[in-house]
Order: C-alpha cells, then structure tokens, then sequence
C-alpha cells in the first residue's frame, strides 16, 4: 500500500494498482442524509430516496500510521471532519473502515479510480448485461418483473399492472464487483445500495448508511481472484452424486405425474429425481395454479406418496419438492407459528404482517429470532420434507420482506431486506444438517446476497420468459451463471422452456429443444411446466420434443465423470463450473465481450443457440488454444470466430485440444 500526496489531495495505490484518487475538484467521498420513500406490490419494489444533502467532502487530511493509512475527511479546512477511514493491509486485501464524525449522516458515496477499457463484471446474478460498465445497477433483493426491457411490449404490459421491471431488477444482487485490472471490491452492508459505472474516471458506490467497510481483494490472475471470492463468501459442498445420473423432470400434476413419468422413461431419458412441488396441494388463481403454501404432504393430491417414494428409489428416482418462507394463512402451520410468537409483527400493531401473494395471504416466519428459525428448520424441513422422503426441493422467494416489518431482533427492516435471503439459505441448510444430509440433500434457490453461497448447494434462474428474448428468455439465463459464479457461487441451472407465460407469450417446441441443449452442459439439468401448464406445451407431448429431451438427458449422464470431476474442483476450489472465456484466456482481449457463450470447466466451450429459427451459429474461440467442433471433428485455431452448422440435437460445442476429456467428450457425438 502506498500514499502519494498530490494536488492538495492524495492517490492511495496497491500492487501497482491505483484505488482511490482524491481531488479537492474531484473528492474520493461524498456524505449526506436521505428519506427512502419505498413501495411493495407483490415483491416489485418501488424505490426513491428524498434526498435531503449530498456534501462532498473536499478536504482530505491523509497519513501513515504504522501499517494503516488514517484519512480524515472534511467540506473544508475550516471545518471539522464529517468522515475518518482507515485503510489497513489484511492478507491480500485492503479494508477501509469507516466512521462518521457528525450526527444524522445516513447516506454514502464513494469514488474508486477507473482505467480507461476497464470492464466491470458481478454484481450478484446480473440477467440483462455482464459486463456492468456504462451502467447503473440498484441492488436490492426483489422479483425481477416480468419483461426487463423498457423497449419491448411484454414489458410494458406487465408495467401497467405493477408487475415490470428493467435491467438491472434481480433475484439476487450483492454489493461486489470484479474488475478487469484484477481486483474485486466489495461492500459489507445489507443496505440498499447501488454501483454507477457510467463515468470514464470513477465508479461510484452509493449506500444508504454509513458500512461497517468495503474491503478490495487484489490478485494478478482471476482464478485466484474468484477462488478468493469464494472463500470470503462462502464455498458449496459438490454436487450429489444422484443428481448427475440424469435430469430432474418437473411434474405438477398431481398423481397422475408418477404416470407422465413413465412416459420419459419409455423414451429413454436419464433420469435422476421427478420434482413434484405440488406436493402441498394447490388452488386457482388469475395468474395461473398456485401451490398451497402449508408445507406438508397433501394425501388429496398424491395418494400414496409414501409407498411412490420407496418405489421410485428402487428404480434410481429421487422424489423432489418445495418450500418458500411463508405460511398461508388458511393453513395449518400458520395458527401454530402466531401462537408461538414465530411470525413478523406490524409495525403498527401486535398482529403479524401479512402480505399478499396474489389472491392469498400468508404470514412470515421471523428468521431473526432463534426459536422461530429452529422450527421452521426442524419441524418443516426436517420432518415435514427429510424425514417424509424428500431428496430435495425449490427453496423459493426470500426477496419479498417488507421495508416496514418488525422483526424479533429488532432489526431494522431496511438492513435486514436483502439480508433475508441469506438467512433462509440458513434455515433450510441448518434442517438439511441436522439429518445429517449435506452433499446427499439438493435444494435450489433464486433468491440470494452476500453469504448466501455458504448454504445454498444451488441456484435457479429464477421465471425466465417463455422465448429467446435477450432480457427475459433464454439467452439471459447464461449472463446470470457467469455474474453470480465470478462471485462463488459455483452451480447455476435454470427451468427448461422457462417459466413466465403471459400476455399470450407461450412456448414453442423448438425453445424447449433449445434450452434443453443448454441444459445438458449445466450443473443440473431439470425441467418446469410453467405457471401456466395448460396453455404451454410440455415435453411429453410432443414425441419430437422428447425423443429430443431424452437424448440430451443422456449426453448429460455421458458427461458425469466430467461433472464430477468439476464438482469436486468447486468444493475445494470455488471456481464455477460455467465460466467467462477470460476466466481461463484472460490475455485474449476479445474473451471479455462475450455473454452468449462459456466455458464448462476449462475444456469445453458451449454456444448455446439461443435465436428461433437458426440451423446455423457462430461462436468466438479464444487465442492462446486450437479447438475441434465436437460433431464434425473439425479443428479451429483460437482467436477467430467460426460458423458451424447447428441443426437441433447439435449445439454448437468445441472441446479444447489437448484436454485429458477428449476421449471422453468426443464419445458424446455416438449418443444416440
């Protein structure tokens, strides 16, 4: 670390690295005082600050104490500091703490020194853009809305009803950034907060408190830099090993989805779990078939169970389910968590806080208070799900708790918003724990912050669209596994046709097909029906569509040494088994542009097809390897871009020569 006294300000430099520069006409730090004005509709927020002061803090008295640099920050000479930070070496990072010396500030920005061609890559499970430079992103746990581009009519359809939302709306956002120039940077707050790129000089951090510290992780390679990631935040346990002997087929019909079954089995899919999560029971609402949320097994609806689970074991077929973190009121957990003191009250009255899901109201578990939490792990997770049979199940929603709640610990609502996500992760891994199931139980996530990868095993996409959009479908799925696996979180899949249909938008079979081919070179490969089954087609009926299904479940089985292989990498390494081009050529300046393409593990680059209509792809190779089209057996030297034919049931996939895969990976072309 090293201090520069320059133009009556000052530059603060590490590993060659210049990380902040302060001018008196350009200040490092900015502090002031706001009032958020926050509104909810069914997990869409609407957020505006009145801002009451932005002042910037001109004046800067820096220097060396020991080995920490003390800056004290003021709005001129003349005046006494608002804002002291000290900036200490811990490992390979640098830590700014911060303290405010005036009373009522509430509100931060602060200006990191930017490179010119630098780009900006993480912040959490970004959907629309991967490189994040040129834009402002918000970050603030929430539904992402259905259409997430201003231009497009889905968007403004679902906009009149309160339901749209933009770019940078997502499931799961965190406060940390990589750069290109080979540092990460990260907030520790649970504060809404949000990253500006837009400026050639700076990025702007904004965050409505003052944070504990920002911390900046400098290495001289990304897969350094991502492993450290992954251990600052947390690392996963691998993969189980039932999971990779096929896909997990999403069936919500009820008993009769044991008989659909058979229908995939027929067709000679692999086939690992059948994901029923409409186990609970369901009820009819305008958006489509909702679940009962009571969280245990509905003998009306699946008859039987029991005796299906232990049958379907024997045939290698694990049964899957579901879970959210609230409880409908017309349930019958619901009475047993008020009378108990488990639910969050209003702020307002001894009442709990019920929100509305959409034509139903339900309650919500209080995870800040202890005894709250154990139950829901224990008496739900564990009984309820474990104990019953459940391999696993969607651990939905977790971004939707009020900005008014009052919660047991007397947290305050607006700091324990996008924390809730990580303390559900908890609960539902702590249940897991207690049956002595981690690495054997799967459960997946979309929603997500800082931390949240030291307990859940795996994320979802969350309701992509039922198309190709850029935004929406599927081509944003891959954008959301490179952002939140730069950032430790190893496994990421997604519903296969996505899920959202509205507004007339439904599948087609050739995006089923395609998403499937996606799917076989993911962590995990599982399909969904939809909110809207009966208006969708499903994969079992459309023999075409299923011979097809069936054959990329089974390229997926022939890749499970492969799978394993990067499982077991991701425990003890952190790195993700979906990764950037530059993750592995990062002397390759064209790598850095790409967000339509990636590689699994370091060995196989995978281009999706991601247009209607297209027999045909193109596909960048990085410099640095030669690469051979699997189907063709064609060799391409690195550096260039190459069109090959991609007609359905062959995506366009290149192995890199000289891998230790390649016998392995060029078997995948005799699947049949």
């Amino acid at each position: 670390m090293r201090l520069v006294p320059v133009d009556g300000g000052f530059d603060l430099a590490a590993a060659g690295r210049t990380i902040i520069r302060h001018r008196p006409q350009s200040p490092f730090a900015y502090v002031g005082l706001g009032e958020p004005d926050i509104r909810m509709n069914r997990g869409h927020f609407q957020i505006e600050d009145y801002l009451i002061a932005r002042v910037p803090l001109t004046h800067a008295e820096a220097r060396v104490e020991g080995a920490s640099v003390r800056i004290c920050l003021s709005q001129s000479q003349e005046l006494s500091p608002s804002m002291a930070i000290t900036v200490e070496e811990v490992g390979d990072d640098l830590r700014l703490a911060f303290e405010s010396l005036q009373p009522g500030q509430n509100r931060l920005w602060l200006r990191f020194a930017a490179s010119p061609g630098e780009r900006i890559f993480g912040g959490g499970e970004q959907m629309s853009y991967f490189d994040l430079r040129g834009r402002r992103f918000p970050l603030w746990t929430s539904e992402p809305g259905v259409g997430r581009d201003k231009s497009s009519l889905i968007t403004f359809q679902a906009d009149q009803s309160g339901m749209g939302g933009d770019y940078y709306c997502t499931n799961y956002p965190q406060p940390t950034f990589l750069s290109s120039d080979r540092y990460a940077l990260h907030v520790v707050t649970t504060a809404y907060s949000a990253f500006d790129f837009r400026h050639p000089d700076f990025h702007e951090v904004e965050v409505w408190e003052i944070p504990d510290r920002v911390e900046i992780t400098l290495k001289e390679d990304f897969i350094s830099l991502v492993e450290a990631l992954s251990l600052k935040f947390g690392r996963q346990p691998p993969l189980p090993d039932w999971v990779l002997n096929g896909a997990i087929i999403g069936l919500k019909d009820g008993a009769e989805s044991l008989n659909r079954l058979q229908t995939y089995q027929k067709a000679g899919a692999a086939i690992s779990g059948i994901w029923c999560e409409d186990w609970v029971g369901v009820r009819q609402t305008t958006f489509g078939r909702r679940l009962f949320w009571d969280w245990s097994w509905s003998p009306a609806r699946y008859p039987n169970l029991p005796s299906e689970i232990a049958r379907l074991a024997k045939e290698g077929v694990r049964l899957l389910g579901y879970v959210n973190p609230y409880l409908c009121v017309d349930g019958e957990l619901y009475p047993v968590a008020e009378a108990r003191g488990y639910l969050a009250l209003r702020p307002d009255a001894e009442a709990p806080y019920v929100v509305d899901f959409g034509e139903f109201d339900c309650g919500i578990v209080d995870f800040t208070n202890p005894d709250a939490a154990a139950w829901f792990s224990d008496a739900v997770i564990g009984q309820n799900m474990i104990d019953f049979g459940l391999s696993g199940w969607m651990a939905d929603f977790g971004e939707y708790l009020p900005h008014d709640v009052r919660l047991a610990s007397g947290m305050d609502p607006m700091l324990a918003h996008n924390a809730w996500p990580t303390l559900w992760a908890e609960v539902n891994a702590r249940g897991v724990a207690s049956r002595g199931k981690t690495g054997e139980t799967l459960f997946f996530m979309r929603a997500g912050f800082t931390g949240v990868g030291a307990f859940c095993p795996l994320l979802w996409a969350g309701d992509q669209s039922v198309d190709f959009s850029r935004h929406d479908g599927l081509p944003s799925v891959i954008c959301g596994a490179l952002s939140s696996g730069l950032l430790g979180n190893a496994y990421h899949h997604s519903d296969i046709g996505g899920y959202t249909s509205l507004f007339g938008n439904v599948r087609t079979p050739e995006l089923i097909m395609r998403w499937a081919e996606m799917a076989a070179f993911t962590a995990v490969m599982r399909s969904h029906e939809g909110n809207r089954p009966t208006q969708n087609l499903q994969i079992d009926e459309d023999p075409q569509v299923l011979a097809h299904f069936a054959r990329m479940t089974r390229i997926y089985r022939h890749l499970r040494p492969y799978l394993r292989a990067l499982s077991d990498e991701a425990s003890s390494r952190g790195l993700p088994l979906q990764r950037p081009l530059f993750l592995h050529h990062p002397d390759d300046a064209r790598t850095f542009d790409v967000q339509t393409a990636y590689l699994l593990g370091a060995d196989l680059l995978v281009a999706p097809v991601l247009e209607a209509e297209r027999r045909d792809w193109t596909a960048y190779l990085p410099a640095g390897a030669s690469w051979t089209h699997i189907w063709s057996g064609a060799s391409h030297p690195g550096g260039t871009e190459v069109t090959v034919d991609a007609p359905l049931g062959r995506p366009p996939i290149f192995l890199r020569v000289g891998s230790d895969w390649s016998k392995l990976f060029l078997g995948l072309s005799e699947v049949t």
